[in-house]
């Protein structure tokens, strides 16, 4: 039976440390690219390297003691390869955690980027919008303008069509004032001519009544001047009888001329009041107008009032004011009380027939 020839120590050793070397080499390689991806990262610990160089011997205790030497070597081995493996996984966490950060900076880069690009997208739109604002003014200002140079040319429009009108109308109106004058003028030529004829039929007619008058007022003024004789030869006719006679032919004379002289005064008074009367326009003949009228005994009038109206105050009031005119009679004087007391107040009627003697 052939003895199996035991390992020597350099090659108990050589494989574990061919495989730890390229374990570091990978994980070196593997930071180096990490390194290059990430940012920058804590220095990572040192990593303890050792290399056992081991003494050949071939005596029994030898070859224990290098086997217990391997032994604690390749528990050393295990122990540093537990260390590298958590120092790998370290690593690889934070390369995990870098990488985590950096695309989270990414995010947030991308965030920020987007949060830009969205920002110039809404300034764009705004701007956009705003363009679009201004323009829609401008529109609305170039269309505003338009009307109001619209309504500026219709009002221009109106306005000549309104001044054309008032120009036609003043021309109208013009021709009519002027036909209406000519009218106007026939017209009053024709009335002037009627007038002038009237005038002169009116002033012939006065002139008629005036001679008419003339001739009344003289036969009247005869009248009366001969009635007013007849009253005052009656009177010195009574009074000579009353005195030529013996006293009861007087008294009996003066009760029979009492009467006659009564009635010579009153047709006295009654001509006294004619010379002085205005004969009213509504003087119509048939009217009566009763009188009451106050003297004193020098023949002296003092009042005259209206006791019953003849239904026209025209001629009620200038038959009063026809004997107020007559002031006084003289013929009154020298009368007897007896005579006399019946003037004192005393009522007469009047008519314009007996105003117009």
């Amino acid at each position: 039976m052939q003895q199996q020839r035991e390992p020597s120590a350099s090659e108990s050793y050589f494989w574990p440390s061919v495989w730890a070397i390229a374990l570091h080499v990978l994980v070196f390689g593997m930071l180096f690219v990490s390194f290059a991806m990430t940012p920058d990262l804590p220095p990572a610990k040192p990593i303890v390297q050792a290399t056992l160089y081991q003494l050949k011997s071939k005596s029994q205790a030898t070859t224990q003691t290098n086997q217990k030497i391997a032994g604690e070597a390749q528990k050393s081995a295990a122990r540093q390869t537990e260390v590298e493996q958590m120092e790998q996984k370290k690593v690889e966490q934070e390369a995990v955690k870098a990488a985590a950060e950096q695309k989270k900076e990414e995010a947030a880069q991308k965030a920020e980027e987007s949060k830009k690009a969205d920002e110039a997208k809404k300034a764009d739109e705004a701007k956009k919008a705003d363009e679009a604002k201004k323009a829609e003014k401008a529109a609305e200002a170039k269309k505003a303008e338009e009307k109001q140079l619209a309504d500026i040319a219709k009002k221009k429009t109106e306005e000549e069509a309104k001044k054309a009108a008032e120009e036609e109308a003043k021309k109208k109106a013009a021709e009519e004032a002027k036909k209406k004058i000519v009218e106007d003028a026939k017209k009053k030529a024709a009335e002037d001519a009627k007038k002038k004829a009237e005038a002169d039929e009116a002033k012939k007619k006065v002139a008629d009544d005036a001679k008419k008058k003339a001739a009344a007022d003289a036969s009247k003024k005869k009248a009366q001047e001969a009635a007013r004789k007849s009253a005052e030869d009656k009177k010195a006719q009574a009074l000579a009888d009353l005195l030529s006679d013996t006293p009861q032919r007087q008294q009996a004379l003066a009760d029979e001329r009492g009467d006659e002289v009564a009635g010579s005064f009153d047709d006295l008074i009654r001509a006294r009041a004619a010379e002085g009367w205005t004969r009213p326009p509504s003087a119509r003949k048939g009217m009566t107008v009763v009188l009451q009228i106050g003297m004193l005994p020098d023949g002296t009038v003092t009042s005259v009032s209206v006791a019953k109206g003849s239904g026209d105050p025209s001629f009620d009031s200038s038959a009063v004011a026809a004997v107020k005119n007559i002031g006084r009679l003289t013929e009154m004087q020298g009368m007897k009380p007896s005579d006399f007391a019946p003037y004192r107040s005393f009522k007469m009627t009047f008519t314009p027939e007996d105003l117009a003697l």
